[in-house]
């Protein structure tokens, strides 16, 4: 058993550095046909259809997802498929990138010419630079790789991989010269936990929550049953105007009772921490979280211009999946 671990783990090292030392030979081939191809498909007025067959035509449909997600309008056309009617997806202001590691398939050598007949730019991101797309090809997207990680050298891996990281590289390209940024991404991702953490703000979710507050005059009794009745485990404290003066915590409350004797007289000034951390609401919830983080508390005071609003509890982001 301990042999056959250890082969295993050999193969698996075995794998990751090939496909490893693929992706790093991609370098090479970042020329400028590679820059002629990003300025192609940015200038292109309308989209990208991007085809393929077999694995590569897998890998197209990743691009393309990629691509969409990033603000580059793009779609997805079987090879095969196109020459039996979905060659009706293409408009005259798309561009075309074809992906396949031989070049040399036949539906790819029949889709080419069609394709070029309609006077489509095409891009070819291809595997073998003598190949029939490489020639037909108006500019050519090198994904040469040595050897696939198959060991025996047949089943499409490195090749795939090297695709992937190709169609990956113009996105990024893509996008910085669209100056795509975190609120575009925000737009295109508006389900899910990501989508969350990209648009979910503070303000959408400190104001389902109780807004427990007590004067700095409070005695110890108020400050307890306020603490109490809003359930958040602590509570702010304020002055005449209504402006953030410190916090008290359960925490605060258990320290206080172990140094005072005499419980009468003590008010939430005695208690109280001042300057504790606040927020903006207009912020963005996964930048409450890094605060709760980095300081190791579990509420943060929502505050505007030094006004107190609520209490963001680290079980409001929680439940809504930001953690």
């Amino acid at each position: 058993m301990r042999g056959m671990n250890e082969s295993i783990r050999q193969t698996a090292l075995q794998t990751i550095q090939s496909e490893a030392g693929s992706i790093a030979g991609l370098s090479a081939f970042i020329d400028a046909s590679f820059e002629n191809a990003v300025q192609a498909i940015h200038s292109c007025k309308g989209r990208l259809v991007v085809s393929g067959i077999g694995k590569s035509a897998i890998v197209a449909q990743k691009i393309v997802a990629t691509l969409n997600s990033t603000g580059t309008p793009s779609l997805f056309m079987h090879a095969a498929d196109a020459i039996h009617g979905d060659l009706g997806m293409i408009q005259p202001q798309d561009a075309v990138l074809i992906i396949s590691k031989s070049g040399e398939s036949p539906e790819i050598k029949v889709l080419v010419p069609l394709i070029k007949n309609f006077g489509n730019t095409l891009i070819g991101m291809v595997g073998n630079m003598e190949s029939y797309l490489a020639a037909e090809s108006h500019i050519i997207l090198n994904t040469t790789v040595s050897q696939e990680a198959c060991p025996n050298n047949l089943a499409p891996t490195s090749s795939t991989t090297a695709q992937m990281v190709m169609g990956d590289t113009l996105a990024v390209c893509l996008m910085q010269l669209k100056g795509f940024n975190g609120d575009d991404f925000a737009r295109f991702h508006p389900g899910g936990n990501l989508g969350k953490r990209l648009y979910l703000r503070v303000s959408d979710l400190y104001v389902h929550n109780q807004q427990p507050q007590v004067p700095a005059t409070a005695g110890l009794k108020e400050v307890i049953m306020e603490i109490t009745a809003k359930r958040l485990g602590v509570t702010a404290v304020t002055d005449e105007n209504g402006n953030v003066a410190g916090i008290i915590t359960d925490g605060d409350l258990r320290r206080m009772l172990e140094k005072s004797n005499d419980l009468q007289l003590v008010t939430a000034r005695d208690i109280l921490s001042p300057n504790p951390k606040t927020i903006e609401p207009s912020l963005l919830a996964v930048e409450a979280l890094d605060v709760l983080r980095n300081n190791d508390i579990n509420q943060l005071i929502v505050a505007e211009n030094g006004k107190y609003l609520g209490i963001l509890h680290i079980h409001d982001l929680i439940k809504e999946g930001i953690i």
